[in-house]
């Protein structure tokens, strides 16, 4: 009996041995065109204000520093291109946007060494979380309501704020290596603006590489559309890190949500919020709810033993939404994932939700739900490793508090862990 055990437990520690090994060099591709400490950098100031309605196809050069004041529509098809290095200035006095309208396009190619930065006017050190709205783009895609279509959220044009249609396969944007600073502004309940909102894009559309940090509501928001994107960082956002709804589809590879305890939506934040559909508009089908698959996450809350009563869980599911995980962290929040009312068995979770391969560290009970009884759950998160006693930020990660260069790999043993069975 002993000869067969050893193969089994062999086996069963493989994929996370394996996952741990490549944990050390899986920051790489977050070098050289980041920034945390945006506050202190001091901006050249911008040059040239930009148009409120750009109807003409455009392109903004790395040598002239623009100003993004207002609305700023790019509508009648017209692309708005963006040379690599270019610094965007966005008006923290005004109500300022960037909305690509439907059938228009952006072009926002940086490299590596030189990313486009859309940042807020402010001066060093006075910048802060929602000083203008965000970038709003409106694709063709299909979204889950009955009408197939929508109006972007907020008071905009709505000549401009027509989302959605049937091109699964249609090209709206193209960003990669790109900062969004200081934006993502909430008026009201009704009018919240992330940093990134992509309504409605299609598979053809390109997004990776893209760093949203302080925003002042959620950093990323997907609503419908079939996009896979990878590569993308949040970074203490007030409101939701990646936010999914209208039934959004696609496959999010290497991504980070770094959030802080005191910074959080007086509603509760999360670093993933999915909406399975709208209630208001009612549920299409089965096959319509959004439905996300997460590779490679690094979900962390900078808590610790003083402060981690401030968190919530790491992740939201609600409306019978579809999400799995695989080689994840999931570190510093309250619980791993919390479940709405209208899952109302273990069965609907098993058809909903997986972790599989990943490490979480949590205080609180790790699965929520709202059904009784409430036994059973946490097989859900089975051969998944964790830690007994609950850690802070700088017990498991190597060097997470720098505020210039913040490292988030694991630096402890494979012996500081449990395996769930």
């Amino acid at each position: 009996m002993k000869s067969a055990v050893f193969p089994l437990t062999l086996l069963l520690f493989l994929p996370i041995l394996l996952f741990s090994q490549n944990n050390e060099g899986k920051m790489k591709w977050a070098m050289d065109w980041t920034k945390y400490d945006s506050n202190h950098e001091a901006y050249p100031i911008a040059e040239e204000q930009l148009p409120a309605i750009i109807d003409t196809d455009t392109y903004l050069r790395n040598d002239t520093v623009y100003l993004l004041s207002g609305i700023v529509y790019v509508t009648n098809g017209a692309t708005l291109s963006i040379q690599e290095g270019s610094i965007i200035r966005c008006d923290h006095k005004t109500a300022t946007s960037l909305v690509i309208a439907k059938e228009s396009k952006l072009i926002a190619r940086g490299l590596r060494g030189q990313p486009i930065v859309f940042t807020s006017n402010n001066s060093p050190k006075g910048r802060k979380s929602g000083d203008w709205g965000g970038i709003i783009i409106a694709g063709s895609a299909k979204v889950n309501s009955p009408s197939g279509t929508g109006v972007i959220e907020g008071d905009y044009n709505p000549q401009y704020s027509v989302y959605g249609g049937n091109n699964s396969e249609e090209s709206t944007a193209i960003m990669t290596y790109v900062r969004i600073e200081y934006a993502g502004q909430k008026h009201s309940s009704s009018k919240e603006l992330s940093g990134l909102s992509l309504y409605a894009l299609g598979s053809g559309s390109i997004i990776n590489n893209i760093m949203v940090s302080y925003s002042g509501d959620d950093s990323f928001e997907c609503i419908g559309g079939n996009l896979n994107m990878n590569n993308l960082i949040s970074y203490k956002a007030k409101d939701d890190d990646f936010d999914f709804s209208l039934g959004y589809k696609g496959v999010l590879y290497n991504i980070i949500a770094i959030r802080h305890p005191y910074i959080t939506d007086i509603s509760g934040s999360y670093a993933i919020e999915i909406d399975g559909y709208d209630k208001k508009s009612g549920l299409l089908s089965k096959e319509s709810v959004s439905q996300v698959i997460v590779k490679d996450a690094t979900l962390i809350n900078l808590s610790d033993h003083s402060n981690y009563q401030h968190t919530h869980a790491a992740i939201s599911s609600k409306n019978l939404a579809k999400i799995n995980f695989s080689n994840s962290r999931i570190s510093g929040f309250a619980n791993v994932v919390k479940f709405d009312k209208s899952f109302k068995t273990y069965l609907d979770i098993q058809k909903s939700f997986s972790l599989e391969n990943s490490i979480f560290n949590v205080h609180d009970t790790a699965v929520l739900v709202k059904y009784e009884p409430k036994t059973g759950t946490r097989n859900i998160l089975k051969y998944n490793m964790f830690t007994i006693q609950f850690k802070s930020a700088e017990d498991l990660f190597t060097d997470p508090l720098d505020k210039k260069n913040p490292t988030f790999t694991l630096k402890q043993s494979l012996d500081s862990y449990t395996v769930m069975q």
